[in-house]
């Protein structure tokens, strides 16, 4: 029997981190002979940050029906849950252990936990490494991140923009392992991939897609903006870049799905307030002030601008109503001013849905302009405006997102990470 821990968080939390944990953990109970163990955070960063993390809206459970165990163990707060962390995932006695690395300051317990599992040489750890260069952009960022990977054995990049990110971080040119799978166990290789296309979400053929655009006052040409809103994802583009294409089109709408990332929780709160003073000071000791997006509020420019045909839902979408905003799109925007391989894009495949995004990032990898998606440039309106008019005079073929789609499953990819690992049935 092959074991494999997916250490990383689990579906009661909020993002595309969570639901790409669950989906590689599902992807991978999917072998035959393979029994799949989720270690997830029970908190993931500081107390001190003013966030609320966890999903208390959603109905719809990703691990109904399924023979994956999951535990809530790690806590960054609590040193003690560190040193649980390893002994459990020392008694599954896994082959395997795949580290989500996404946020810098995680480092810090993981760190520790890696370096624990790097004294069983029968352990292969893997970081499945979703950012190198934070997007945040903190002080504390590189050091955290080069002291944490350089313990790792084993690296998967989704793209090869973030597997030269890495070779510079470290000064030196990984090994790519070879396409057929084969690789050098903890030898710090490379295995790189791709973000498969999520499945957690489905097409419900049962929808009325017709009648939800009713309801909403949708026009005929529906544009997604969906995911917590950031600064790096570029919605005070989308938005100006919207205004400009409705006053020469009356057939266009916006959608805009997404949860306001510092906005989350009550801040008259007196307990808000003090984690935002201490959270305050941190920033300002750690974080380029150029980089701080405590008060971005591109919402705001909607009444500004006088955008017409623009609807906005601002809340956690909960996860058995994210179907709904899809199918009633033509067209996701993803006018990024920095990207890495994105959960958004791989959602929107899974919805047929062509991608429309900035030349930053993996995007020039992923998307094949005019094929399957529309580039536009970076950080310019005019050229937005264009990639939106080329998407509904010139739709997108369905049928080759579909092959995009094809190659890009979590079939693909969990075959790619267990190929090298024979088996016995015992």
């Amino acid at each position: 029997m092959r074991k494999v821990v997916c250490l990383g968080p689990g579906p009661v939390f909020k993002g595309g981190i969570s639901n790409y944990n669950v989906s590689l953990a599902k992807a991978i109970n999917d072998e035959p002979e393979t029994e799949v163990h989720i270690i997830s955070w029970s908190e993931q960063y500081p107390r001190i940050i003013p966030r609320k993390y966890k999903d208390e809206v959603s109905k719809k459970k990703f691990l109904d029906n399924t023979s994956i165990n999951i535990e809530y163990l790690l806590n960054f707060n609590k040193f003690s849950t560190w040193k649980k962390t390893v002994n459990r995932i020392l008694e599954i006695k896994p082959q395997i252990v795949i580290i989500q690395w996404a946020i810098a300051i995680q480092g810090i317990p993981l760190n520790y936990i890696v370096k624990k599992l790097k004294r069983h040489t029968e352990i292969e750890v893997i970081g499945d490494l979703h950012f190198i260069i934070q997007k945040e952009g903190s002080i504390l960022d590189n050091f955290l991140t080069k002291i944490t990977l350089s313990s790792i054995g084993t690296y998967i990049t989704h793209s090869l923009k973030t597997y030269d990110e890495l070779n510079l971080l470290f000064n030196k040119k990984h090994k790519l392992a070879t396409k057929d799978g084969e690789r050098q166990i903890n030898k710090q290789q490379v295995i790189n991939l791709f973000h498969p296309v999520y499945n957690l979400f489905q097409v419900d053929p049962k929808f009325d897609q017709q009648k939800f655009k009713k309801e909403l006052g949708l026009k005929k040409h529906v544009f997604l903006f969906f995911g917590f809103i950031r600064k790096y994802k570029g919605l005070h583009n989308v938005i100006p870049a919207f205004h400009k294409l409705e006053q020469t089109r009356d057939d266009v709408s916006l959608l805009i799905c997404g949860e306001e990332f510092w906005n989350t929780v009550d801040q008259r709160k007196m307990s808000v307030k003090v984690k935002k003073f201490i959270f305050g000071i941190a920033k300002k000791l750690f974080l380029r002030t150029n980089n701080d997006e405590s008060q971005y509020r591109p919402l705001d420019m909607i009444e500004k601008l006088g955008v017409q045909n623009c609807h906005v839902f601002s809340d956690f979408i909960p996860n058995e109503d994210v179907n709904k905003y899809f199918q009633v799109s033509d067209a996701i925007l993803l006018f990024y001013s920095y990207a890495t391989p994105s959960g958004v894009e791989s959602l929107s495949y899974n919805f047929r849905l062509p991608v429309l995004a900035t030349k930053v990032g993996h995007f020039p990898e992923t998307i094949n302009d005019g094929v399957d998606g529309y580039l536009a440039e970076k950080e310019s309106i005019n050229s937005m405006v264009d990639s939106m008019i080329k998407s509904i005079e010139s739709p997108i073929d369905k049928k080759m997102i579909d092959k995009k789609a094809d190659k890009m499953s979590w079939e693909n990819y969990a075959n790619a990470i267990l190929y090298k690992y024979p088996y016995s049935k015992n």
